[in-house]
């Protein structure tokens, strides 16, 4: 299971918001290819590069805009051309280049590219770096956005790339390569069309496996920045197993190399035949079965067929079902990964923040995420069960054939599944993709009357959201007293629909969309209460505890002001200055000093506190030293969320600060030390909600599986 405290951390490479006017988000459908041919020298100590590139353009077209970091200077050497400055964008400087006659054209270029990280708020307390671009003493991260290269905004690239760099150090970039980097001379060559070219830089390590998918060979790399044969060989052990999984799943991988790199700080980014992932992330020890398989198979999707922006950012969605779902559901927690996507799109959109997905570009914030990566997720679930298991892995296989190397949208993928399977799904298509929302279901009218020597079961669903509603199909099972549960599936074309089963023995519990099959809104009693219903309200209280050592107060007032910046629906108070606690926001108490801790403590479900001998005891567990962890619980007071953290002591805070905001699923968790380090994790039981019917008393019924796993 992924470590929801470095979830935000494995982001596959996105579009940053105003960052940008170049890019896949302009590439067409029918883009011209240009073949580069460059030559790049690199110095890392003072920050630059000399660069010559000889590009090979289509002869159709005699004028081209071309893209450059600013102060580059970049000037015609060979070939019928001229270029002339056109504009400055931001830390970019745009060329027009007019061809005036036929053959290639080589450029001479260089200057400094040293841009600082920066912060990107993602929600309360959570936030990420990126760069535009650097070369730096400690490594080189260059790609389209830095303007290394001239970037062609409406066009794919093929290209050859040889870097010189200081003694020791490797280029990497997408393709087949490095060639003998201990020459001083890495070199690489990608003959598929890419979107971007990247060049990566750094004194690294390199282990190399031959590896095997079906009948294709391909070299499986590692690249550490520390030798480490062991953590290298685990690496390269999991690239050849899942490439094998996504090969037979949807068709042969298509690069020379799959590649681990490691970054100089901590990213997650999915490139062309290769990750860039971070010193903490490739040591932890469950990333390598977890994201590292989502890295993996954007080479399919996103890096493979291309993202038409404009039309919606689709890879996202595809790639968390078949990577991060399906690893889930092989395990059997296929619906409790889907509850969680329905859970954060609950506890984190709201109409101000909502949109169709064909209007997702990127991941910038937990909204977005539920949005992008969540919603599109359940629509290829949702298609999934709609076409049956075969139809749809055909539909991914034909996604694949139609649309490799090149821009695809929403509707691409649509004629991809409809020639697959032979059904029209355009209006699927067009319900999921442009509409924003969640249908919201009740169960109503259940009743059951003898029936010969059986029984007849009649129901109705309906769906209770404003606005339209939602054409869905919504599975039903039903429990009887006597042989196996019956499932039935009910289709809505309107506000509701009735159903009816001729059942053998008496029902005894009627469930609707047991297994979590439809993308809608959850109810009460679907889902315990988590941080997230904390950290996604918009409005909300932080209590500090004025009675607390002078060390610990400091702590708690800076906790909770990092948690209020950019959140200006949430309030801080010292517990002293309250004589209620409010019942219309989200409200987190802080510290065993507070004095509402007493009626914290009345509510929580599954734990006892013991205030006076900073004491807690989670279920049967042993009781646990609050002098000694830090416990984080919730809970609910009829639909308010509340929550409550205590530090062991101060060096503490700042570390819950960080991660609290990534584990948003859990409804407790206990931390260890001054790191802190987690221990115990976990959510409370949830219950039966408005979507279940007792035909009879409550009983304890034997557990019934969800469908297979798409892949076994």
């Amino acid at each position: 299971m992924r470590n929801p405290f470095v979830s935000s951390l494995l982001l596959c490479r996105s579009i940053l918001l105003g960052s940008i006017l170049l890019g896949s988000a302009q590439v067409a459908a029918d883009a011209a290819i240009v073949e580069h041919a460059i030559e790049a020298r690199v110095d890392p100590a003072a920050g630059t590069l000399q660069v010559r590139d000889t590009l090979t353009f289509p002869e159709d077209r005699p004028e081209w805009l071309l893209l450059l970091h600013a102060g580059m200077a970049p000037e015609v050497t060979s070939g019928n051309a001229r270029i002339e400055t056109a504009e400055r964008l931001e830390h970019l400087t745009g060329y027009r280049l007019r061809i005036t006659g036929p053959g290639p054209v080589t450029f001479a270029y260089g200057g400094s590219i040293r841009h600082d990280r920066e912060q990107i708020a993602e929600g309360m307390g959570r936030a990420r770096e990126w760069s535009r671009g650097t070369i730096a003493p400690e490594g080189v991260f260059l790609d389209g956005n830095s303007g290394w290269y001239p970037r062609i905004p409406d066009s794919l690239q093929t290209f050859s790339l040889a870097v010189t760099l200081p003694d020791g150090w490797t280029a990497v970039s997408q393709g087949d390569g490095p060639g003998d980097p201990a020459s001083g001379r890495s070199t690489w060559r990608e003959t598929h069309p890419q979107d971007d070219i990247y060049l990566i830089a750094a004194p690294f390590e390199r282990y190399v496996d031959r590896a095997r998918a079906g009948d294709t060979a391909f070299e499986a790399q590692v690249y550490l920045r520390e030798a480490d044969a062991a953590l290298a060989q685990r690496y390269l052990d999991a690239t050849e197993s899942y490439i094998n999984l996504y090969s037979e799943l949807i068709g042969d991988y298509p690069f020379a190399k799959f590649a681990l790199v490691e970054n100089f700080w901590e990213t997650g980014y999915g490139m062309p035949s290769f990750t860039l992932l971070g010193s903490q992330v490739i040591r932890l020890p469950f990333i390598i079965h977890t994201s590292y398989p989502h890295e993996i198979l954007h080479n399919w999707w996103g890096n493979g067929v291309y993202i038409d922006y404009a039309a919606g950012n689709w890879a996202e969605g595809l790639t968390t079902y078949l990577a991060d779902h399906l690893l889930r559901e092989r395990a059997g927690e296929g619906w409790v990964y889907r509850r969680e996507m329905l859970k954060g799109y609950a506890d984190y959109v709201r109409d101000s923040s909502d949109f169709p997905l064909v209007e997702f570009r990127g991941r910038h914030g937990a909204a977005s995420q539920a949005i992008g990566y969540g919603k599109s997720a359940m629509l290829f679930h949702m298609l999934r069960r709609q076409l049956g298991d075969e139809a749809f892995k055909a539909g991914l296989a034909r996604v694949w054939t139609d649309n490799r190397f090149r821009v695809a949208g929403f509707d691409d993928l649509r004629r991809s599944f409809e020639g697959a399977s032979g059904r029209d799904l355009a209006a699927f298509f067009e319900t999921w993709t442009t509409r924003s929302g969640a249908p919201s279901l009740r169960l109503t009218d259940v009743a059951v009357t003898p029936d010969g020597g059986g029984f007849a079961l009649t129901g109705r669903i309906e769906q209770t959201q404003g606005g339209e509603p939602f054409p869905v199909r919504v599975p039903v099972l039903v429990h009887q007293e006597t042989g196996d549960p019956v499932s039935l599936v009910v289709e809505l074309t309107g506000g509701s629909a009735d159903f009816e089963a001729a059942l053998p023995s008496a029902p005894v519990r009627v469930a609707v969309d047991p297994w979590v099959d439809v993308f809608r809104e959850l109810l009460p009693g679907e889902t315990p209460v988590a941080l997230s219903n904390l950290f996604g309200s918009e409005r909300g209280l932080m209590v500090l505890p004025a009675g607390a050592p002078e060390a610990l107060k400091d702590g708690y007032r800076r906790l909770a002001e990092a948690w209020k910046t950019g959140h200006p629906g949430w309030e801080i108070r010292w517990d002293d200055t309250l004589k209620s606690l409010p019942e219309d926001r989200a409200v987190w108490l802080m510290g065993w000093e507070n004095r509402w801790l007493d009626r914290f403590a009345q509510l929580a479900q599954g734990v006892t506190l013991e205030p006076e001998q900073r004491r807690l005891q989670l279920g049967g567990e042993d009781r646990l030293d609050g002098t000694q962890v830090s416990p984080v619980l919730t809970a609910w007071r009829d639909r308010q969320p509340l929550g409550w953290l205590a530090a062991s002591e101060p060096a503490a805070l700042p570390g819950l600060a960080r991660k609290l905001p990534h584990y948003g699923k859990y409804s407790y968790l206990i931390f260890s030390g001054s790191a802190p380090d987690n221990q115990a994790k976990g959510q409370w039981p949830s219950g039966d909600s408005e979507l279940v019917a007792w035909l009879g008393p409550r009983r304890a019924l034997a557990p019934v599986a969800e469908p297979p796993a798409l892949v076994p």
